[in-house]
C-alpha cells in the first residue's frame, strides 16, 4: 500500500540538499519513487537515470503524462514540462537514497548479509540463508536464481541485485511478511550503479576476484574497486568476512574495520584442520575464534569447501550458535544451476549443469567433476556475446587440459555472431591436443554430446546454470540447460531400450 509523504520531507530524510527543491513545491505529496516511465503511477517522483542506451530524461514528458508530480534529473529541465524540475548530480545516488527513505528505510530492520566477488555468490548465500533459517531468524534472498521475499514466495530474478528502488521495495515486503533477515548477492555493476546505496548491511563477504566482466569495468583494479565499496559501507565494527587465499582478498583484509579470515591453504581465522572431499559432499573440521566446528555439506568439491567456510565463517563472526551453522550446511541439499546433477540412476552416462563462465570457475567445476567421471569428461561450453572478449580463449584452454572432449556452442549471444564468439573460444582449444568441435545450436550440441556419450561418461554443460532463456539479439527466448539435458537423456534411455 503506497504512502504519501511531503517532498520535502522526502529529499531531507534522504540526505539530499532542499535547496534546489522549487520554492512552493516543498509539500507536494509523493506517492512513490520510480525510474522507469512505463510504470510510472501518479503521484511517484520520476528519478532520470542514465542508462546503457539512454538518458531518463528523454522520457520525463512521459513520465509527466502518467502522474508523476515532478522530475530529478542531471540534466537541465526539458522543454514542456510543466510540474517541478530538480536537478542533482547524480541521479542514481539520489535514486537509492529517496527509495530507502521513503519505503522506511527497511534494512535497518533486517539482518542484512551482502555476499560479493567473482565466483560462489550464489551457494554462499543459499549456504548462510541455511544458517539463520536454523538459527530462528527468517529470511529473505536476493539472487541471480531468484528472490525469496516470504514463505513460499519466490519472485524471478531479472538481474543479481535489482535496481535501488525495486530493491528497497522488496526489502519492505520481506519486513512485511516477518522475515528478520536477508542474504543478498552484490554484484559490481550493483556497486558501481548505487544499486545498494542506503542499504545497512551487518556483514559483507569476499569470495574471490577472477577476470569478469572487464567489458564494464575496463580492467581488474576497476572491477577489484568496485568489489571494495562494500565493505567501504560497513560499519567499522561489522564482520568483513575475506577469502585470504585469494590474493585481493589477502589485500582487502588489510584494509577493513573487523576482518575475519577463511581459508584452506593460507593462515586464517576461520581454516580447516581436515578436508574431505567426496562424491557425496564436502566434510571439514574447523578451526575458528569460538572454537571447533565440524562440518558436512552434500555439495561436492573443493571450491564448494570455500564457500562452506564463508559460511561458517559469517556465522561464526554474528555470533549464530554452532549447532545451527552445523545444521544449517547440512540442510541445503543443492543450488539450482550449480553443479546441479541431472541425470538419475536410470541413465548410463552422468550430465551436471552448472553456471560457470569464468576461466577459474570452469577449473573448479572441471576438477570437481573429474572425479565423477568413470570414463570421459565432456564439456559443453560457449561465452557470451556483448561480454568480456578476454575470457573466451583462458576458457576454451581451461576446457581443452581438463576434458577428453570439448564441444562449443553458443550461450547468449546477444548481438554478437555465434560464430565469432566460438572462434575466440576455438583459439583457446586449439593450443590443446584434446579433440574438439562446434555446433552452434544449444540445443543440437546440448543433445549430440549426451547422444554420443559412451557408457560411464560424464558431460558437463556450463555457462547458463539456472537460466530459463537464451538472449539471441534482442530477444529472449525460453531456454534451460537442465530441460534440454534431461529431453536427451530420456531420448537416451528410449533408444538404448530399443537397441
Amino acid at each position: 500500500m503506497s504512502r504519501a509523504v511531503p517532498l520535502e520531507t522526502l529529499w531531507r530524510g534522504a540526505g539530499l540538499d532542499p535547496a534546489g527543491i522549487p520554492v512552493g513545491t516543498e509539500g507536494i505529496p509523493v506517492t512513490g519513487v520510480a525510474y522507469d516511465s512505463r510504470v510510472v503511477g501518479s503521484g511517484d517522483l520520476f528519478v532520470a537515470i542514465q542508462g546503457e542506451r539512454f538518458d531518463g530524461a528523454a522520457f520525463a514528458m512521459e513520465a509527466q503524462e502518467r502522474g508523476a508530480v515532478a522530475i530529478v534529473a542531471q540534466s537541465d529541465a526539458v522543454s514542456g514540462i510543466s510540474g517541478p524540475w530538480i536537478q542533482t548530480t547524480d541521479p542514481r545516488e539520489a535514486l537509492a537514497r529517496l527509495s530507502a527513505m521513503y519505503h522506511g528505510n527497511p534494512s535497518h530492520e533486517l539482518l542484512v548479509v551482502g555476499t560479493t566477488g567473482t565466483n560462489g555468490k550464489t551457494t554462499t548465500t543459499y549456504l548462510i540463508e541455511g544458517i539463520l533459517e536454523e538459527a530462528g531468524i527468517p529470511c529473505g534472498r536476493v539472487s541471480s536464481v531468484s528472490y525469496r521475499v516470504g514463505d513460499g514466495e519466490e519472485r524471478s530474478a531479472e538481474r543479481t541485485t535489482p535496481e535501488s528502488s525495486d530493491l528497497q521495495a522488496m526489502l519492505r515486503d520481506m519486513v512485511t511478511n516477518g522475515r528478520q533477515g536477508c542474504v543478498m548477492e552484490v554484484s559490481s555493476h550493483a556497486l558501481d550503479l548505487h544499486r545498494v546505496d542506503a542499504v545497512r548491511f551487518a556483514a559483507g563477504i569476499f569470495t574471490n576476484l577472477t577476470r569478469d566482466h572487464l567489458d564494464f569495468h575496463s580492467d581488474m583494479s576497476s572491477y577489484f574497486a568496485a568489489k571494495r565499496k562494500l565493505f567501504a559501507m560497513l560499519d567499522r565494527s561489522s564482520p568483513a568476512v575475506v577469502n585470504v587465499d585469494d590474493q585481493y582478498g589477502k589485500i582487502l583484509s588489510k584494509e577493513v574495520g573487523r576482518p575475519v579470515t577463511y581459508a584452506i591453504d593460507s593462515p586464517a581465522d576461520v581454516r580447516p584442520d581436515r578436508l574431505d572431499l567426496s562424491l557425496d559432499g564436502v566434510e571439514l573440521d574447523v578451526r575458528t575464534p569460538r572454537g571447533a566446528l565440524h562440518l558436512r555439506s552434500r555439495l561436492p568439491g573443493r571450491n564448494n569447501a570455500y564457500n562452506v567456510l564463508a559460511a561458517a565463517a559469517t556465522g561464526t563472526a554474528l555470533s549464530v550458535p554452532f549447532r545451527a551453522i552445523e545444521r544449517g550446511l547440512a540442510s541445503v541439499e543443492s543450488v539450482p544451476g550449480r553443479m546441479e546433477v541431472v541425470s538419475g540412476s536410470d541413465d548410463d552416462v552422468g550430465v551436471v549443469v552448472d553456471f560457470a563462465h569464468t576461466d577459474d570457475a570452469l577449473k573448479g567445476l572441471l576438477d570437481t567433476a573429474r572425479p565423477l567421471a568413470r570414463g570421459r569428461l565432456i564439456t559443453v561450453l560457449g561465452c557470451g556475446g556483448d561480454r568480456d572478449r578476454t575470457k573466451r580463449p583462458l576458457m576454451g584452454t581451461v576446457a581443452s587440459r581438463l576434458s577428453d572432449l570439448v564441444v562449443i556452442t553458443s550461450d547468449n549471444p546477444r548481438s554478437e555472431d555465434p560464430a565469432a564468439i566460438a572462434s575466440d573460444i576455438e583459439a583457446g582449444v586449439a593450443a590443446g591436443d584434446t579433440p574438439w568441435l562446434t555446433v552452434l545450436d544449444r540445443e543440437e550440441a546440448i543433445v549430440r554430446a549426451i547422444g554420443d556419450a559412451r557408457p560411464g561418461d560424464l558431460v558437463v554443460v556450463a555457462g547458463k546454470g539456472h537460466e530459463r532463456y537464451q538472449v539471441v539479439g534482442s530477444r529472449s527466448l525460453p531456454f534451460e540447460d537442465a530441460v534440454v539435458a534431461r529431453h536427451a537423456l530420456a531420448r537416451r534411455r528410449s533408444s538404448t531400450r530399443v537397441g
